[in-house]
């Protein structure tokens, strides 16, 4: 227990545990060993960060920067990140059970993120408008919206602060960011670069802790302004009731089932390399996970052929070893579900490919990759998601049949078409209700790109420089620029 680290979190600029002293284990889903301990956050300490950042958003030296010091900041943060990926990359590994190689990239990637918002920082503006009224100048200007709550998943959490904290610090807010009860120690680490990065104490303050109370006190505060929200349809329930109390601005992200549509003509080495990415990438625990495979007939035989053979041979383990291509699940709640959901499926009449078990000799929380073909659109395994490495398939014959079963979702968080048809390409990214829509390639990210879903998978989108202006609201100016008196009200004219 000696070597077993405990964390702090950030708030105000100082590195503090839980104020009742309360802390919870976070367990390494590659061994199933306790490796390190989260502060439990009190009401008191979300509360203490609300409005130490309501501090710094009304009177601290963040508030007197202008856009281009705040540029700065961004910057150095940025160059922090990318230094520091190795390090952060692997507390994500040990703590969540992604591949190493992965969090390693994405950490580095991500600096990309804020190199961007640092260049948007100065570029908001506002308009001149042409008002219909004599003698008078209006115009709009852009300003922050105040405290801004961040809450984040585990799966890809150093990404989606950036997306989230990015936009929100370079418009000129500031945020308490909610680390998930699972796997929060890379959050924590990442509090170190923000001070490093000459953020003033108070601008960012990282809190940890499960939903009640932490997740309720923050996204309730009457101090914040905004709530930007990752994460489950049933948490998501919760935060917009709790927004009731504080009228915040919502936007949601909210996960999904996309549809990973591949037709006769497309190229099958490609689409079985991206389709094998899009569902067993990151162990399948990604939004965007293409976890509903529909294969056009005429190549239905020749693709899963190539897939199941690729599928059974994707070398599962350690995830801090570069060999390892699939790493464990994050949590024993996500392992029972799809224990669960397989089974369930095959009693409905699904087939089972691959996978479809745990792999013998291994601890951990590690399951096969699992490919199972369903007969019908109607089996609950083809619209629930599962966070995990398995693949519902069924087979199509027109573009009108796919496309209807494409869109038979409450999800619509992202989609991938692969045709060498281009206008049957355009076709088909039209008419898919989906966010996001890759063709001929999968799970493609950038600063430069929106991307967000329709649907149950939520509303908002993040990235993107449009990003940036949700982070503000409009002020509209109006000057009058006669000399002359105001005329008498009550006489019309």
């Amino acid at each position: 227990m000696g070597d077993i680290k405990t964390y702090d979190m950030l708030i105000d600029g100082e590195w503090v545990g839980a104020s009742d002293g309360q802390t919870f284990d976070s367990i390494s889903p590659g061994t199933g060993d306790v490796w390190c301990k989260i502060p439990e956050a009190t009401a008191d300490d979300v509360d203490r960060a609300v409005r130490a950042a309501h501090t710094a958003f009304t009177k601290g030296p963040w508030a007197s920067m202008t856009p281009t010091q705040r540029g700065h900041c961004l910057r150095r943060l940025a160059d922090l990140l990318a230094d520091k990926s190795e390090d952060l990359g692997r507390t994500e590994s040990i703590d969540s059970g992604k591949m190493f190689k992965e969090t390693r990239w994405q950490a580095k990637y991500i600096a990309e993120y804020f190199h961007f918002y640092a260049g948007c920082a100065d570029k908001v503006s506002g308009e001149t408008l042409p008002i219909d009224k004599p003698d008078i100048f209006a115009f709009t200007k852009r300003e922050p919206l105040g405290v801004v709550a961040a809450v984040v998943p585990w799966n890809s959490q150093l990404f989606l602060v950036a997306v989230k904290i990015g936009p929100a610090l370079a418009a000129g807010n500031t945020v308490v960011l909610k680390a998930s009860e699972h796997a929060s120690a890379a959050m924590l680490e990442f509090g170190e670069l923000i001070e490093e990065a000459g953020f003033p104490p108070g601008v960012v303050n990282i809190v940890s802790g499960h939903g009640d109370p932490c997740g309720r006190v923050l996204t309730g505060h009457p101090l914040v302004a905004r709530i930007s929200f990752t994460g489950g349809p049933n948490a998501a329930r919760h935060v917009l009731e709790n927004s009731k109390r504080n009228f915040a601005e919502v936007s949601l992200e909210l996960g999904g089932k996309s549809p990973f549509i591949v037709f006769e003509d497309a190229n099958i080495e490609s689409a079985v390399n991206a389709s094998i990415a899009g569902i067993f990438g990151a162990t399948g625990q990604s939004c965007v996970a293409g976890s509903r495979l529909y294969l056009h007939e005429d190549i239905a035989d020749e693709f899963l052929e190539r897939m199941t053979e690729m599928a059974r041979n994707i070398q599962i383990g350690d995830p801090l070893v570069e060999e390892t291509q699939m790493g464990p699940l994050c949590t024993q709640g996500q392992l029972d579900h799809i224990k669960a959901e397989v089974a369930h499926a095959e009693s409905e009449g699904g087939k089972v490919l691959a996978g479809g078990k745990q792999p013998e000799g291994l601890g951990g929380l590690f399951y096969e990759p699992t490919i199972i073909e369903c007969p019908r659109q109607d089996l609950r395994i083809v619209d629930t998601e599962l966070f995990g490495p398995v693949l519902s398939v069924q087979r199509f014959k027109t573009e009108e049949e796919v496309l209807e079963l494409a869109n038979d979702s409450e999800h619509g968080l992202a989609a991938g078409i692969f045709t060498q048809n281009s206008a049957r390409s355009l076709r088909m990214s039209s008419a898919v209700n989906a966010g996001i829509v890759w063709v001929n390639t999968y799970r493609m990210v950038s600063p430069i790109a929106e991307f967000g879903g329709n649907k149950g998978s939520g509303y908002g989108r993040e990235a993107g420089f449009q990003a940036i202006y949700d982070y503000t609201r409009p002020k509209t100016v109006w000057m009058n620029t006669s000399d002359e008196p105001m005329a008498n009200p009550f006489v019309m004219r």
